[in-house]
């Protein structure tokens, strides 16, 4: 009886630990969302750098593949800056990690058109890998859909 009860405490104490470890990899990738996205509504071209790999890949499905940091960052200054803000669908963020790399998040999201104001956003979708390396974030991968 006694060994039952410790191989439950054991197999709970286990679940807990695994449950909390992924309540706190939710809160850092949301916090890290929104600080990029906060960098990105507010045309923060340093910070956005900094998030971005120099190895990034960004999958949109209107624009194809970018591969080139340099090119993202112009591309958002060029068209997003003062032009379009995100906003995140509230409660969408999911959170799964990668075991030795990091974690993907998924979401939705909304982009408001501000120099068009009647236009009304829709959520949209999508997929950000985040590796972690010493204690530092970087996003390698974007799948945006809109």
């Amino acid at each position: 009886m006694i060994k039952k009860s410790l191989i439950l405490f054991i197999i709970s104490a286990s679940y807990l630990s695994a449950c909390a470890q992924s309540n706190n990899l939710h809160e850092t990738v949301a916090r890290l969302d929104s600080l990029f996205f906060t960098a990105y509504n507010n045309c923060d071209m340093a910070k956005q750098e900094e998030f971005y790999s120099d190895s990034i890949e960004f999958y949109h499905d209107k624009g194809g593949l970018s591969t080139s940091k340099n090119e993202i960052l112009e591309g958002t200054k060029k068209n997003i800056c003062g032009k379009v803000t995100r906003e995140l669908v509230k409660g969408s963020i999911e959170v799964s990690p990668i075991p030795g790399y990091g974690a993907v998040e998924l979401g939705s999201h909304m982009f408001h058109n501000n120099q068009e104001k009647n236009d009304k956003p829709h959520p949209s979708k999508f997929v950000i890998i985040w590796h972690e390396n010493n204690g530092k974030w970087t996003i390698t991968r974007v799948i945006s859909l809109h």
